[in-house]
């Protein structure tokens, strides 16, 4: 993979991490039309780094808030924040059960799939759709609440399904407020990517070329950017209800990967 391929593949990243549009589609997408030619392994220490990029932006943009956690937990009462951090550890349930048990299956979905990813963002699209319609409230997320959110982001580890845009549509149409709703997808995906990230590194399966250090230090550069700016505008515009711009986008996106994969 070269320099230029990598800022392109971080910038899609970063964008579509935080973005509603499904960044493991996008990322399939764009690799598929770049014709990377890399090993799976190369691929694999790619993803990680791309991942940690934007796992690091999210903690720049929520600092305050992940520090605000911190201290409430390190004071071992039964505080908003301590109820919070037990929120995100129940919605991590869905996904670490999918991870573990049904990691070599859902592999098999990222190689170049280009009818699935259409189909997987058609899904989006609708989902986007429909909580842009809710009507925006100030209740917070439940117990409850924060479970079946985990399992839109389990179902969210499709290729095409916007982890993002299902984790918050899932909220919003349960009667949480869409601030709050927001906040709380992004906090809720940063144990799981450095618990991703921790398990690739310890199984061995990572490799690294000091070749490959350009490419994916310009990789690492571009989703970190690209993250920081995501994360802040979607904020702001889940606030104003302007999902229905994405709905509109991901099913032009899914229509045309959709017909790309009937062309190839």
């Amino acid at each position: 993979m070269d320099f230029i391929d990598s800022i392109i593949l971080g910038i899609i990243q970063g964008l579509t991490e935080f973005l509603p549009v499904s960044s493991s589609g996008h990322l399939e997408l764009g690799k598929a039309i770049l014709g990377d030619q890399s090993v799976p392994k190369e691929s694999l220490l790619f993803t990680v780094v791309l991942h940690f990029a934007t796992a690091l932006s999210t903690i720049v943009v929520f600092r305050k808030d992940i520090w605000s956690i911190l201290k409430g937990i390190l004071k071992f009462e039964w505080n908003d924040d301590l109820q919070f951090a037990s929120k995100i550890a129940i919605s991590m349930i869905p996904a670490v059960i999918i991870g573990v048990f049904f990691e070599k299956e859902l592999e098999q979905l990222f190689g170049g799939n280009i009818m699935l990813v259409g189909c997987m963002l058609l899904v989006t699209a609708l989902l986007l759709f429909l909580a842009d319609k809710a009507k925006d409230t100030q209740k917070k997320v439940s117990f409850s609440n924060a479970f079946i959110i985990g399992v839109s982001q389990a179902i969210a580890m499709l290729p095409g399904i916007s982890r993002s845009g299902a984790t918050i549509s899932t909220s919003v149409l349960l009667g949480n407020d869409k601030t709050k709703a927001a906040r709380f997808s992004f906090l809720m995906v940063v144990p799981l990517i450095f618990g991703k990230i921790a398990k690739d590194i310890l199984s061995g399966d990572l490799t690294y070329d000091s070749a490959n250090f350009l490419p994916l230090s310009a990789g690492f550069i571009a989703a970190f950017v690209a993250g920081l700016f995501a994360c802040t505008w979607m904020i702001s515009l889940v606030k104003k209800s302007k999902l229905s711009y994405f709905a509109i986008y991901c099913s032009v996106i899914g229509i045309v990967a959709i017909s790309y994969s009937f062309l190839n």
